[in-house]
This record gives structure tokens, C-alpha cells and sequence, in this order.
């Protein structure tokens, strides 16, 4: 039956339930879905908007768990539906649908699973489903059906197709190249291979498992000593191996942005967490390429094409959409994203449009895991096949087929049908479940695989090799009963990874998988006997083949093409209009802020994070080196950077590949590279619409040529990548726009110390200058740059790096002076050209200029100088280190250009041939920020990108720390050397979906705690009491994704389990406890109402006012206060992180009735990121004793993990003052308990 509840909103949640509920249960129903009222009716009138019946959706996957965790059972779906006033309403078609009226046949789906079809005419259901195969790849399934002396099943063939689809298979790459009548001597795999093959320098594993790995440094290892139970954290050393990997997620996204790029982030986090026998993702990176979003009417560059009518999405919708999603998935994960690019394009010349109506998402990122790890074992008949995650459902079918052709081939019913769904707290659980193995001293896993492309068949097939497996189908999962032995098979349901365990460690990573609430399956096992097969319990068998008939023998792939010579006109300008020009550059959203993508991804969890997109006492996205440390001790890391210039590749693809990776490099060059470029690996990602007109293809072979000849020059190497070369769009007119050619190059390296990296914010020092660095060895060339397409022109006059061992000499050089302290602020020369670089470097601060003269750069044409986009850098130097730079640079033999000096007017003044321009930063910053504003407009609610655009300039971060500070470790007696037990206890609580639990640990452990981890299962089960603890932290993170509300689920979990209830009454009744709670964590506290209990109305948490999640990195004041943590910071000003989606404290009395411990030091949105009453951000008990707080402290107690913080402290300070909050409690506890 089906029980509708009407919430206070007057949405209406639809509960499926097997059974009649007892009053009890309704009551609990009731509370959970915020006081709503049990209908009556079983059959409600009006209009109403909500999902698709035949997809249950990942809000209702969660729903239901938490019912299940309140002890509820029988609850089979619960899904939200919002009344409009008809059925005109706008929604979104793709994932909701119209209802006229809800009944009890809502969720009712009149189907049956279909029987195991044998196959009789292989080229019909080729295109009825939408496979792809091609006329040989038939032919030779027609000769395997001949072996076996059988009709091959549907299961069987579309298995096949999915598995050996040019996305899962790449074989363009692998196949052979005939350009102008002559065979190309290498495939692009032989091309790209070749790079590591003459130097492979750190590189362990390439291009066989999911990541690339190389040689790491040793760091500590932070962790519980037995994750099978609750247990105490504690350090050993482990030699690491570095994980780099990007995945493009171009059609998914294309179709349905948010669950396409959602999905594609998440798919790219498995890939790091099924490396070797399992490794860490920690930080990701993000990359959006669409056609022109048209947020303005007058922007004259976006006419060059007329507007289609878009098959799915319009390109902002896109944009939107997208970028939720890629955000949506890291946030709730735990990934930060770091480092990324945004790029819109669109160009009409020759007869030929080029658009990226076929969207390009990539999404990437570094990890880390053990050298133990980095090899996957070998499987041996008898081991466990394992399947942890989700249910299967009718999700995501087909998708490496649809992938691999143009968009529009198909019927919109196949390629929807290829869109998957996300749930990132899900794979939260899983991934737990894998760290937690891959941090024992022996690690059970023999080899794992995530569940991408056709589900199970590819993921387990892959798993166990050459071995084989046999595979139960009753032992999957399956969430649609109406689902068939096909769909089950090959669905991509999300969240899911495969593993081959060693069957005497079973019961244990059960142990483990149970106490993380991670679904774990053991499906079946290898057998030695080289078939791989699925049997149902009655023998029958829909996927039955020899694992070489599955992978073996597909026909070599031929890509014919001739060379054609395509030509661009150049741009006309006029040299005298240059303020022109500069408005113009600026609001492409290439070059333009980016606020609008990293004020709403969380850029901050793991508290490892030494360098993101925002820098300066602004917190503007500025940067484009991101950095993570590996550990909580600060030194050794990793750095990661993007680069592309497809604008630059349609005139000349060899030019644009080479520029793709100088920018690359002159981005990652700001931090310091353990062993210089030898420290490099890239990923590189091609996006081509290959086979689309002629030429094309030969232009791909040329690109990939010079991007292998580059790397192999420089002397790295390019261990991994992916490719997608379907890109074009066609339109039911038969129009036909194509992306342009486009590889996107991520590069990745350790770093021999976070604390070192360059900032692209100049310093207001009198005594320094700025010096010019060109890379490029070329004339300055303005093809292929944005100042070209701000007028609708490409060019065909591009720059390109003309000496491959001068640009290396250049990088080396300028790493010496990184490395050796010798720079102020950095930044390279990309989009927008120099103007755009120096205008960057002026953007953070609120005060501030330069004076440049360029006089002195051989080259007349000032439209040139400053908008040219050949690769190089400017740096500011300290006048005291002038000669040291210069030695170093010409003992290079490198050049450089004095080109100006600090000014404290607020303005850029450039002088070339006796004329001055002037250009105002503010006036320009506004400029520069326009297009952030218009697409904020589309994601931010109740005004607040309006009241953004305001105030961003006017909110700098302000610090005021106390005297008695020292920023010392030793000022408290505290060494993060020691191994020994302190005696003095605290925990972290979490729960499912937790995600910032180990930095708050390690802040714990540092400031002198023994820490234990507890999860809510150890309270629930019995197993912790908490007797032994005197501090609690509520840990940060995305319990049960937010479902019917922050922390909610958490609450009921505590709530309604008498064994977890008891424990936290008596910790709260006992007088020698502490409690705190941040974020999520602050969201329970508040939801059980333990901060302050006795007064009548209660304290609730709120949306944000934007209605959206809020990131940055923003100011607080203490007030005078008596909490036993921040009492003795009363007074002090801040920085300190916040990342949240519902942090608005709402209090029914004046702000004197609350101990209020943390304001923020704006009352104003966005330093106030959610709109809080009194603009508060944590409150404490009247006692002083529990601490509830949405900001960040664990994320901000080392002064690199701090964006921004005084200068004069941050190469002195070890620690902020945040760290004397814990000190402050560890004293208190060993007070009260000498008494």
C-alpha cells in the first residue's frame, strides 16, 4: 500500500509500505518528514510534479535506509512530489514527469521481466538497441554462435557490444592510420606509450588498471588500529604511489547534465579506488566545455551561429546543471575539487560549424595508495567474487554503445535510457570499506574493479581474467523486480565496485562492510576454467561464453583520411581601442571569474588541501595549481593543473596540442616539484569528432604526433588518458555541428613541500619588481586566442613552443627559484594574454597596482603584447633576490624582461612607445566578474547572486590574533612525533555519509588526545559506550546525503535505538564531558537539542538563503564568551572554512538568550555564507561545555591549509590559534579529572 504524508511546504510524500503501519510507525514517519500529516485519501486530486515511477531515485534509496535505521521494516520506496497549479508547469522532463492526480498505482510499472531471448537476426537488434557494432564486429558473432552451435542470447550480444564499444575499447587509437595513401608506422597508443617507454622515471603501472601510478614519497599513515570494530587511531609510516587520472562523461552530461556529470565524477573516484588492490582518491579537478551559454543579449560573439533548438538541454542549462552535479557528487563524497577550466565556444567558417553542442565534462583528480597495493594480484580458482554498492535497476543501459557514435543517432528513449543516477553517499560506504582494507597491515584484496560500462558483465568479467567466473544471479541486488536477466547483467547502476577476496578474509571485510553500512554481496567465484558465465538458480544460463570469445578477436580498425588544408582569418583590430578589447576578453567565460563554479563546490575536506582556486584576502578563483598534501605533517604532496587550446588546434592541431600541455606546465609550475619535470605524469583526454568530415581524422594523428613528440623532448611521460571521439551533435534537420578537436591535458607530480607554493597574488611591497618569462621561444601570435574569438576569429597565426629544450631549460629554471623561496607571486599567460595576467595578480587584493613598461619585448604591436597567448609566466621578485633570480635564469640560458613595479594606485599603468594606457582593476574586476554573475543568477536564490556581485569586493578576510599566541607547537607542549597513549580520551561520531571525520581526528590526536573512531553502528550494536571518552566530536560530512533534511536521519538513528539512545544520555548526564559539533555534525547537535535543552523554543538549522551549497574561506570573530573552547580565544578575528547546504541558524529569541562563540565577521552575504541570525556561526551550552558550529576548524589549524593568512605569519606559524580550542579542552578534562 501506499501512504501519502502532506509536509508543512505542502509537498506530499508518497511511502510504500508492505504491511498496514502500526500507529508507532506513523508517528516516526511523521517526525521524519518534518511534521507532516498522514492523508487520509488514497487518492489525492490537482497536478503534481516528481520522478519517473520506474525510477527510484537515489533520495528515496536513502529515505528508506533511514527508516530501516529507526528500526522500521517493510518500507520499500518513499519519493517527494510538489503540487503546480497545472499542467503547464515547467519541470524538468528529463528526470521528473507530470501526475494529474497520485494514487495507489504510483509507483505500480506494468511490466514483467522479459525471458532470455535468443538472438535470430543480429543486425536488427543491433539497431533496435542502439549497440553500434559494427558490419565485422556481426560477422564475427556470427562465427561465436557457430562455435557454440547456438543462437546467442540478448544478454550475450548486448554484453558484447558494450564491452567492446569504442568507449570502453578505444579502438581508433589502437587501430591503423592511412593518411594521403600511406600507413602511419605507429597507432596513437604506440604514440602516447612511447612517451613513458623513453621515460618512464617514477611510472609503476601504466596504462593496465584504472589509474596510472608512479613512485611516491613515505608519509604517515593516519588511521583506526582495527576498523572492524570502534578502536584507537595510530600513526606508521607507509611508502606511498601516486594515482593520476582524468574520464570524460561528454553524452551522459549532454543528455542529462546533472546525473551525467555527477555520474562522470563519480565513475572517475572509483577509478582511483580500484588502482592495484585499492587506493585513495583525494582531490579532483573539473573541466566544462559547451557552446556559448547566451546569458547577455549583447554579447556580439555569441551571434556568430544561430541558435539551435538543443535536442536535450540548452548549453547554460548545461553549464548549470553540470557543474551541480560534478559539485553535488564531490561534496557529499568527500572529494575537494581543486583545479579546473571552464571554456565556451562557438565558430562558423568554410562552410562548417563548430560548437560544443556535444558537451565535453572531464573529470579528474590525484590519489595516493600503498606500493604493497599498486599491482593487481592474480585471481586462483576458489576466490570470492564480491559486489559492493547499490541494487541493480533500469539504469544507465547501454552506455558505452551510445557513448561511442554522434549524439542524435538514436531515439531519445535509447539514449535516455543510457543516463545512469548518482548516489555519492553511497559509494562514501563502499569506498570506507576499501581504505579501511588497503590500511591493514594485510590487505585481503587480490584485485578490484569499479562498475562502469555494462555493469557487471565488464566489471567482474575484467575482474577475474583469463581464470573465469561463474556468477549466481540470485545473489544480485536487484531494486526493479520487473528487471530482466539482460538488464540485470549489464545495467551501470552507480556506486558499485567489484572485488576478488581471499576466501579465508570473507568474514572479516564482512565485519568491516557491516559496521560501514556497506552493501557487500559474495555473487559467486572464479573457476579456473576460462568461461565466464551467469547461471540463474533453475541452471540457465543468459551470459555463457569463453572469456576470450568476449574480448578476442575484434577486427583491426582502419582510419582512412586525407589531409585538408583549413584556413582561418585572422583578426582586424584597431591597436587605439584597447579598453574595448579588454571588456570584451574579460566576459568570455573562459577567461572571466569563476566564482560561480567554486563558491558552491567544497574545496576545503580531507583538511589536506594546501592550494585551491581561491587565493587572497578576496578569496578569488585565481589559481590554477592545485596542491594537496599527503599527510597532516605539511611537506609532501601532490600538485595538479589543467591545460587545452582547441581554438589554437582548429587552425593548427599540432600547435594546439603543444599548447595544451605548456599550459599544463606553466600552471603546475608554481609549486615545487620534488624532482623538477622528471616528477610529471599527464593524463591526456581527446574529445574529436573523428569520421565527420575530411581531414579530421588526419588532423587527430598530427595532434597526438606532436603532444608525443613534446612529452618525449621535455622528458615525461603521458601514463593514462582516455578518449571520446563521437563528438558531434546532430539535429533532426540534418544539421550537424561539430566540437572542435580538443585534448585536455591534467598533469600531476609530488611535491617536495606544500608549504612552498607560489601564490598568483602580487605582493604590495615598494622594493620589488616584475619580470616577463617567455616559453615559447615564437613571435607573439594572436590565432587561436580569445582576444580572436571576442571578435568571432580564429586565426591561422598561432603561437606554438618553438624550442622543446628551451621551454624545459625555462621550467627548470623558474622550479630552482620556487623551490629556493626567490618568488613573491606568479602566474602564468594563458587565456586573455599578459593584460589578463597582470590584471589577475591585482584582482584578490582591495589595494594596489603596477606600472609596466614594455619597451623592452621586441614587438611593436601593443594589441599583441598584451593579448598574445604564447605559453609563459610573470613573477614578482623581492629587489634583495633580484641577482640570485637573474644568475639562475642565465645560467639557463633563459630570458626575461623587467616589465614593471608595484604601485599603490589602484590602477595598471602600460606604456609602449611613448603612450600610456591606463587600465582600473576595480572598474575591470567588475568586468571580469559580469559572467560569474549572470550564471549565479541561475543557481542562487533569493537575490544572493546579486548581493554577491556587491559585496565580493567589499568582505576582505580580517584577522586579529591574541598576544599570547606564539603559533607554536611547543607552546603547549605538543609533539607530532609522539606514539605513546596521553590517557586522555576523545572520539569522533559518525555516520553514514560522513565525510570530514579523519582531519578532525588527526586535530584531536595533535593537540594530545587519544582518538577513537566510533560509527553509529558500534552505538546501535552495542559494541561502544562511550564510558571511557570525555570529548565527542560530531564529525562534518553528508549524513544520508541530506535526505528529508540535514542531519534527520542521523537524529532518528539516535533517537529510536534504544542501545545508542542510552549511551548518549549518559554522556550528556555525565559532569566531566565535552561535546562538539561542526557541520553536519552541528545540524545533529541542534536536531537532538543538546545545546540548549531548557529553553521552551527550540534553536532549528535552515537552508541557506541561496538555496544552494555555500564553499569559501571566510572570516570569524570570537566574542566574549565562556565556552571551555573558544573562551580564551574572545576577541579574535579568523579565517576558517565553511562548506555547507544548510547552515542558517534560526533562533526564537534575541541573540543575548545563546551563548554565542563564533560570528561572522560580516553580517552580509556571502561572508555570511547562509543568512544566520546575528549572523552566528556556533553557539554553546550555558555551562560552556558542548560547542555546536557549522564552520570548519579541523580544515584550518595549520597555516597552509589557510588560503589566506597574514603574511608575516604564515612561513613562521606551525599551527593557527584554532588548535588552542583542543588544547583549551584537553586542559579542562585533565583539570576536572585531578578533582
Amino acid at each position: 500500500m501506499i501512504l501519502f504524508f502532506r509536509t508543512p511546504s505542502e509537498s506530499v510524500i508518497a511511502t510504500e509500505v508492505d504491511h498496514t503501519p502500526s500507529t508507532g510507525e506513523i508517528q516516526k514517519l511523521s517526525w521524519l518528514y518534518g511534521n507532516a500529516v498522514v492523508q487520509t485519501a488514497s487518492d489525492l486530486k490537482g497536478y503534481f510534479v516528481g520522478p519517473r515511477r520506474e525510477m527510484i531515485t537515489p533520495w528515496s534509496t536513502n529515505a528508506v535506509e533511514i527508516t530501516q535505521n529507526m528500526g522500521m521494516n517493510g518500507i520499500r520506496r518513499i519519493e517527494e512530489y510538489f503540487p503546480v497549479k497545472d499542467e503547464n508547469a515547467v519541470y524538468d522532463v528529463m528526470l521528473q514527469r507530470m501526475y494529474k492526480g497520485l494514487d495507489e498505482r504510483l509507483f505500480t510499472i506494468d511490466r514483467k521481466p522479459e525471458p532470455i531471448i535468443h538472438i535470430d537476426n543480429l543486425e536488427a537488434y543491433n539497431e533496435k538497441e542502439g549497440l553500434a557494432l559494427s558490419d565485422e564486429e556481426i560477422r564475427y558473432l556470427h562465427r561465436v554462435a557457430e562455435n557454440l552451435g547456438r543462437k546467442l542470447t540478448d544478454s550475450e550480444v548486448f554484453g558484447f557490444a558494450q564491452i567492446n564499444s569504442e568507449h570502453c575499447r578505444h579502438k581508433i587509437f589502437g587501430g591503423t592510420f592511412v593518411i594521403d595513401g600511406k600507413e602511419k608506422e605507429s597507432s596513437l597508443f604506440q604514440l602516447i606509450k612511447k612517451t613513458t617507454k623513453e621515460h618512464p622515471n617514477k611510472i609503476i603501472s601504466a596504462y593496465k588498471d584504472n589509474v596510472a601510478f608512479a613512485e611516491g614519497p613515505t608519509v604517515e599513515q593516519f588511521a583506526p588500529t582495527d576498523q572492524s570494530t570502534s578502536d584507537y587511531f595510530f600513526v606508521r609510516p607507509i611508502k606511498t604511489v601516486i594515482s593520476l587520472k582524468a574520464e570524460t562523461h561528454n553524452f551522459p552530461t549532454t543528455v542529462e547534465p546533472f546525473n551525467g556529470a555527477s555520474t562522470g565524477t563519480g565513475g572517475e573516484i572509483r577509478d582511483r579506488m580500484g588502482g592495484g588492490k585499492g587506493s585513495w582518491p583525494i582531490a579532483g579537478t573539473a573541466v566544462y566545455m559547451t557552446s556559448y551559454p547566451r546569458t547577455n543579449e549583447g554579447r556580439s560573439w555569441e551571434k556568430i551561429l544561430p541558435v539551435r533548438k538543443w535536442l536535450y538541454q540548452t548549453p547554460e542549462q548545461i553549464l548549470i546543471k553540470a557543474s551541480n552535479g560534478a559539485s553535488d557528487f564531490g561534496n557529499k563524497f568527500g572529494q575537494p575539487l581543486i583545479c579546473g577550466s571552464l571554456l565556451t565556444f562557438e565558430h562558423e567558417e568554410n562552410g562548417e560549424r563548430y560548437g560544443y553542442d556535444k558537451v565535453i565534462m572531464e573529470a579528474g583528480g590525484v590519489g595516493y595508495g600503498t606500493e604493497r597495493d599498486c599491482l593487481k594480484g592474480t585471481p586462483e580458482k576458489g576466490n570470492k567474487i564480491v559486489v559492493m554498492g547499490g541494487d541493480n535497476y533500469r539504469i544507465g543501459l547501454g552506455g558505452g554503445s551510445v557513448s561511442s557514435v554522434d549524439t542524435g543517432r538514436y531515439t531519445s528513449g535509447v539514449e535516455l535510457n543510457a543516463v545512469q543516477r548518482a548516489n555519492a553517499e553511497m559509494q562514501k560506504r563502499i569506498y570506507n570499506v576499501i581504505r579501511a582494507l588497503c590500511e591493514e597491515e594485510r590487505n585481503p584484496i587480490i584485485s578490484i574493479h569499479d562498475h562502469g560500462a555494462a555493469g557487471h558483465v565488464n566489471c567482474l568479467s575484467e575482474l577475474v581474467e583469463d581464470c573465469g567466473g561463474l556468477i549466481e544471479m540470485d545473489k544480485l541486488p536487484v531494486g526493479d523486480k520487473t528487471l530482466s536477466d539482460k538488464e540485470i547483467i549489464a545495467n551501470e547502476s552507480q556506486e558499485r565496485m567489484g572485488l576478488l577476496i581471499d576466501e579465508s578474509a570473507i568474514d572479516h571485510v564482512k565485519k568491516i562492510a557491516a559496521r560501514e553500512r556497506a552493501p557487500m554481496y559474495e555473487v559467486g567465484e572464479t573457476t579456473g576454467d576460462a568461461r565466464f558465465a551467469f547461471e540463474n538458480p533453475d541452471g540457465t544460463r543468459p551470459f555463457d561464453l569463453a572469456v576470450d570469445q568476449m574480448f578476442g578477436s575484434s577486427p583491426k580498425t582502419y582510419m582512412i583520411d586525407q589531409t585538408k588544408e583549413r584556413h582561418y582569418a585572422d583578426a582586424i583590430y584597431d591597436t587605439n581601442r584597447l579598453d574595448e578589447h579588454i571588456r570584451r576578453v574579460l566576459q568570455l567565460e573562459a577567461v572571466a571569474c569563476k566564482d560561480w563554479l567554486t563558491n558552491k563546490v567544497d574545496r576545503s575536506v580531507t583538511g589536506k588541501i594546501a592550494r585551491q582556486q581561491c587565493v587572497g584576502e578576496l578569496q578569488l578563483p585565481l589559481s590554477d595549481c592545485g596542491v594537496v598534501a599527503l599527510d597532516y605533517r605539511g611537506e609532501k604532496g601532490i600538485a595538479v593543473s589543467v591545460g587545452h587550446a582547441p581554438q589554437a588546434g582548429l587552425a593548427d592541431p599540432s600547435a594546439g596540442a603543444v599548447l595544451s600541455v605548456a599550459e599544463a606546465l606553466t600552471n603546475i609550475i608554481w609549486a615545487p616539484l620534488a624532482e623538477g619535470l622528471k616528477s610529471i605524469s599527464l593524463s591526456a583526454n581527446w574529445m574529436w569528432p573523428c569520421r565527420a568530415q575530411e581531414g579530421e581524422d588526419a588532423r587527430l594523428y598530427r595532434a597526438v604526433q606532436a603532444l608525443s613528440d613534446f612529452c618525449c623532448a621535455l622528458g615525461i611521460n603521458v601514463p593514462t588518458g582516455k578518449d571520446s571521439l563521437s563528438m558531434t551533435e546532430k539535429y533532426p534537420n540534418g544539421e550537424k555541428v561539430l566540437s572542435p578537436g580538443t585534448v585536455i591535458v591534467t598533469a600531476g607530480g609530488e611535491v617536495s613541500d606544500v608549504k612552498k607554493v607560489v601564490s598568483p597574488v602580487m605582493v604590495n611591497d615598494p622594493h620589488s619588481v616584475f619580470y616577463h618569462i617567455d616559453f615559447s621561444f615564437d613571435r607573439l601570435r594572436l590565432g587561436g586566442s580569445a582576444f580572436a574569438q571576442s571578435l568571432n576569429k580564429v586565426g591561422d597565426d598561432v603561437p606554438t613552443v618553438v624550442d622543446f629544450q628551451y621551454f624545459a631549460n625555462a621550467f627548470t629554471a623558474v622550479q630552482k627559484l620556487v623551490d629556493q623561496g626567490l618568488i613573491l607571486a606568479g602566474h602564468d599567460i594563458s587565456a586573455g594574454g599578459l593584460i589578463t595576467t597582470l590584471l589577475e595578480m591585482c584582482f584578490a587584493r582591495t589595494n594596489g597596482g603596477m606600472e609596466v613598461d614594455l619597451n623592452k619585448i621586441k614587438e611593436d604591436d601593443t594589441v599583441k603584447l598584451l593579448f598574445a597567448e604564447n605559453p609563459g609566466i610573470v613573477i614578482q621578485v623581492n629587489d634583495r633576490h633580484k641577482a640570485q633570480v637573474r644568475r639562475i635564469l642565465e645560467d639557463a640560458g633563459v630570458g626575461y624582461v623587467k616589465i614593471g613595479i608595484p604601485t599603490e594606485e589602484r590602477h595598471i599603468l602600460v606604456t609602449k612607445n611613448g603612450t600610456t594606457h591606463q587600465f582600473g582593476i576595480d572598474y575591470l574586476r567588475d568586468i571580469w566578474y559580469a559572467s560569474s554573475y549572470l550564471l549565479d543568477c541561475k543557481q542562487s536564490m533569493n537575490g544572493c547572486a546579486t548581493k554577491r556581485f556587491e559585496n565580493y569586493k567589499k568582505q576582505p578576510i580580517t584577522y586579529a590574533i591574541n598576544p599570547s599566541f606564539e603559533g607554536k607547537l611547543s607552546q603547549w607542549g605538543l609533539n607530532p612525533d609522539r606514539r605513546t597513549k596521553s590517557g586522555v580520551r576523545a572520539a569522533i561520531i559518525r555516520e553514514k555519509g560522513t565525510n570530514g571525520e579523519r582531519e578532525m581526528a588527526y586535530m584531536l590526536w595533535l593537540a594530545g588526545f587519544d582518538v577513537k573512531d566510533v560509527t553509529m553502528t558500534d552505538l546501535i550494536a552495542g559494541r561502544e559506550t562511550l564510558e571511557e571518552i570525555n570529548f565527542i566530536v560530531f564529525c562534518g560530512g553528508f549524513s544520508n546525503s541530506d535526505v528529508l533534511g540535514s542531519a534527520k536521519g542521523w537524529a532518528g538513528a539516535f533517537l529510536y535505538n534504544p542501545k545508542a539512545k542510552a549511551v548518549l544520555d549518559k554522556f550528556y548526564t555525565r559532569k566531566d564531558t565535552l561535546s562538539l559539533g561542526v557541520c553536519n555534525g552541528c545540524q545533529l547537535m541542534i536536531e537532538l537539542n543538546l545545546i540548549a535543552p531548557e529553553q521552551e523554543k527550540r534553536t532549528r538549522m535552515l537552508h541557506n538563503d541561496s538555496r544552494k551549497f555555500e564553499s569559501a574561506f571566510l572570516g570569524v570573530t570570537v566574542p566574549a564568551n565562556r565556552s571551555v573552547l573558544f573562551g580564551s580565544l574572545s576577541g579574535s578575528q579568523l579565517g576558517i572554512w565553511a562548506a555547507h547546504g544548510e547552515g542558517k541558524f534560526s533562533f526564537p529569541y534575541p541573540e543575548e538568550k545563546y551563548q554565542v562563540v563564533l560570528k561572522y565577521t560580516y553580517e552580509d552575504y556571502p561572508a555570511n555564507p547562509n543568512g544566520s541570525d546575528y549572523n552566528v556561526a556556533g553557539i554553546a551550552s550555558a555551562d560552556g561545555r558542548h560547542v555546536a558550529m557549522m564552520p570548519h576548524l579541523e580544515r584550518a589549524y595549520f597555516p597552509w591549509q589557510c588560503p589566506y593568512y597574514p603574511a608575516g605569519r604564515k612561513d613562521r606559524d606551525q599551527v593557527t590559534p584554532w588548535m588552542e580550542a583542543f588544547v583549551n579542552a584537553k586542559e579542562w578534562i585533565e583539570k576536572v579529572g585531578s578533582k
